[in-house]
């Protein structure tokens, strides 16, 4: 048995505070009745969260796991859609004891990495914008790009009432009025790299992203694939996040 905050947190519900106060303001129900803060769960119990998603609690005993992505245009991120269209999480591999959970989205019309765990608190720590887990993209942007603009959009902009910028812009392959730049932001924002560049009166003719914290898109690894992070990489992706390499949950 565990404490329900962390067990929900495991599953990708939300971090422990948020479930915490969700838990206190009677929106998760246990088996039928209004959960308490800090009381018990365990495997079987069926969870209903404010009235909507449901679900069984699996037994905790696997490794974090997480896969990598090459996620194509034109997929959405969601577990289902009612217009039929393709969701990223059909051509993911079978996982037992759990579900795989995005770190992130990417919208339909962006491709490239995109990272998937069985760990719902690492999912949530690494998205926290206090992370400030780099994410790196490689934009294809017709139009007339000086050294001004850059410095604009390193310096910040205003977007949707709030300032974002790049961390770091660098100028990649194409002729001058359609040429790849490799540009780095940390907040996750939603189409946070389009509307960058758009505010500038240029327009983002392509976009994928390329890398996320340590883990770079595979060379090797095409369009609609996936494959599961280990060793290293993945010890260094879990203590980006703060967390222990090698805990079980």
């Amino acid at each position: 048995m565990e404490r329900v905050q962390k067990a929900l947190a495991r599953v990708g519900v939300g971090s422990r505070r948020e479930v915490e106060r969700l838990v206190a303001a009677g929106k998760i129900r246990i088996n039928g009745r209004i959960a308490q803060v800090g009381e018990s769960v365990q495997p079987g119990d069926r969870v209903e969260v404010d009235g909507g998603r449901s679900f069984r609690l699996q037994p905790s005993a696997n490794l974090v796991r997480v896969i990598a992505y090459n996620k194509p245009i034109g997929e959405i991120t969601s577990r289902r859609d009612d217009g039929g269209r393709a969701t990223v999480f059909k051509r993911l591999p079978k996982i037992h004891g759990g579900r795989w959970i995005n770190i992130g989205r990417l919208d339909v019309n962006t491709g490239g990495l995109l990272l998937f765990t069985n760990h719902g608190e690492l999912a949530h720590r690494l998205m926290h914008p206090s992370s400030q887990v780099d994410r790196e993209y490689a934009a294809r942007i017709y139009g007339a790009v000086d050294d001004s603009m850059l410095n604009r959009l390193r310096r910040g902009v205003d977007i949707d009432g709030e300032t974002s910028r790049f961390e770091d812009i660098v100028r990649g392959d194409g002729d001058r009025a359609n040429r790849w730049y490799y540009c780095v932001v940390q907040s996750g924002r939603n189409r946070e790299v389009r509307k960058l560049w758009e505010s500038q009166g240029v327009q983002v003719s392509r976009l994928m992203r390329v890398r996320f914290g340590n883990v770079m898109l595979p060379t090797d690894l095409r369009s609609g694939r996936s494959v599961e992070l280990g060793g290293r990489l993945l010890e260094e992706l879990i203590q980006l996040a703060g967390l222990r390499a090698g805990e079980r949950f």
